[in-house]
């Protein structure tokens, strides 16, 4: 702390004024030790990123557990296609798997963590080469994601993508792991509330439908009136 070989035996600190300037200084040296995150709380970078070589729309979300972690996904390509004319698989792919997936919907940022910087790390794929990376995302700016991806501690590189909120031909614009979504990886899949299905509540018989009703019971039919007693 740059104000700590300043003690309050020195000799120039002995008058009142010069006691009130150290208990000044050490004030603004007790803000200086503000972690970053305090300071500054995290932007959300939840959107859609067009990325910096222009390739890919990249939508971020929120995912995990009570959505603590961040996950995207590629939901658009400017190229989708192969030389074949084809849709494009994600074939290398070191899962033997996902190798026959389409590359149009893949989930490349895999649960990233909040640290203590107030930036996002952890892991993203790169389909290109179907290597993992050491990556870092944060946004300084609301119409800037900064994307710092590292191989190794000192091989790193920062991308810059651009937020974009229009939607082109091809793009997912559905849910995830919804009509026209992309596809989450099983681990961070969205997960249906306990007893929830797609239709709604989960109940008794059928799942996702409602007991049927029952139908109400019949009237008793009238009785016949008494015959009447014999004359005598």
């Amino acid at each position: 702390m740059i104000f700590g070989p300043i003690g309050a035996g020195a000799p120039f600190l002995r008058t009142g004024r010069a006691a009130a300037l150290a208990a000044g200084l050490a004030g603004l040296a007790a803000l200086s030790a503000v972690p970053a995150s305090a300071a500054a709380p995290a932007r959300d970078p939840s959107g859609t990123w067009l990325t910096q070589d222009g390739k890919a729309r990249i939508r971020v979300e929120k995912c995990g557990p009570q959505e603590k972690n961040l996950c995207g996904y590629a939901v658009w390509l400017k190229t989708p296609l192969n030389d074949e004319g084809k849709p494009r698989v994600d074939f290398r792919n070191p899962d033997p798997k996902k190798r026959t997936r389409a590359s149009l919907g893949h989930q490349l940022i895999l649960g990233l963590k909040l640290n203590d910087e107030a930036h996002y790390e952890g892991k993203i794929y790169n389909a290109e080469d179907g290597k993992f990376y050491d990556v870092t995302i944060w946004s300084d700016e609301p119409e800037e994601l900064t994307v710092k991806g590292c191989l190794i501690a000192f091989l790193c590189q920062s991308q810059s993508w651009k937020r974009v909120s229009d939607a082109l031909p091809g793009q997912l614009t559905g849910p995830t792991n919804g009509p026209n979504g992309p596809r989450a990886d099983a681990e961070w899949a969205p997960k249906a509330a306990p007893g929830a299905t797609a239709n709604g509540p989960a109940a008794t018989g059928t799942a996702g439908q409602a007991p049927a009703a029952k139908p109400a019971p019949k009237p008793a039919a009238p009785k016949a009136p008494a015959a009447p007693a014999p004359a005598q």
